[in-house]
């Protein structure tokens, strides 16, 4: 998959993904009490957007190809650890990790632990400014829809892109550009710990594509370095951008058949990712998460 053809996709995604449950659309999303939930909000129109996927994009695309069944939340950052974030980097981070974490519980029906998770997420933004996007009723809706994977599904990304707006509209691009940071390497991490190498596997394949976002999102950080906060994330990003250009590009040509006969077409680029580079991503992806979530 060639870098433009990735950028459009993901912005694609962002439209589309909130209402795949097991592959299949959905006409309506009904509530515990048959009452309809609203029509999923549109996503911000922004160049952040279309350059750099929202959490939930890597995670519904797992359940997707096969991770349906997966309940497993070890490796999330705990809300108890909340109380440890005390200046300014850490929470807003934070705000994305948990964020992520919050999509993740939502998109896997884990909907014990997204009350939880969201609970945290109105604690956290609270403190960087997006309460007026985290509204307390949104908690009754999610209780409300506890056993509806779908309706929580369309819930967190509300909460996702309402605080996006929030902060966007309120010139918060600092804090932004760390939220959406925070979002990112959750959700690579949550991959990396739900898929094992195999060559050829549309995940790994997924996961080795993210070069083209990681690059866009280094892009974004640099906008607002001016910010010490934002230039050490940036930093610890392109630290991660070097362990991605170890993998390799190879041509491909696309093919066609016309009457028995095959056809060449041009072709494009395409990521080669080996297991010895990927474990090394996994590693460094570990490494970059851990250093803003465990701070003792």
């Amino acid at each position: 998959m060639n870098k433009s053809t990735l950028l459009f996709l993901s912005a694609l995604s962002l439209f589309t993904f909130s209402n795949c449950g097991d592959g299949e659309k959905t006409d309506e999303i009904e509530t515990a009490d048959s009452v309809k939930t609203e029509e999923p909000k549109t996503n911000p129109v922004s160049e952040t957007f279309f350059q750099v996927p929202s959490p939930g994009e890597m995670l519904t695309f797992i359940k997707m190809v096969g991770g349906k069944n997966n309940k497993n939340t070890t490796f999330l950052n705990p809300p108890s650890n909340e109380k440890n974030y005390t200046d300014p980097k850490l929470k807003a981070v934070n705000f994305g990790i948990y964020s992520c974490d919050l999509s993740y519980c939502s998109i896997f029906e884990i909907g014990s632990e997204a009350l939880k998770y969201f609970k945290t997420v109105k604690t956290m933004g609270d403190q960087i400014g997006v309460s007026t996007a985290i509204k307390p009723e949104v908690l009754k809706r999610l209780e409300s829809n506890i056993g509806s994977p779908d309706s929580l599904a369309v819930i967190t990304d509300d909460v996702y892109f309402s605080s996006f707006e929030t902060l966007e509209n309120s010139k918060q691009g600092p804090t932004l550009a760390l939220v959406v940071a925070g979002g990112w390497i959750e959700s690579i991490y949550i991959a990396t710990n739900l898929a094992k190498y195999e060559e050829k596997s549309p995940i790994i394949e997924r996961l080795a594509d993210q070069k083209y976002t990681l690059e866009n999102l280094i892009e974004f950080l640099k906008k607002h370095e001016s910010d010490p906060n934002v230039a050490a994330v940036k930093a610890d990003f392109e630290s991660l951008l070097i362990e991605f250009n170890k993998i390799t590009e190879k041509d491909v040509e696309a093919s066609a058949k016309d009457g028995g006969k095959t056809t060449m077409l041009g072709g494009g680029k395409q990521l080669v990712i080996t297991e010895p580079v990927y474990k090394s991503i996994v590693e460094k992806i570990k490494a970059v998460r851990n250093s803003y979530t465990l701070t003792k």
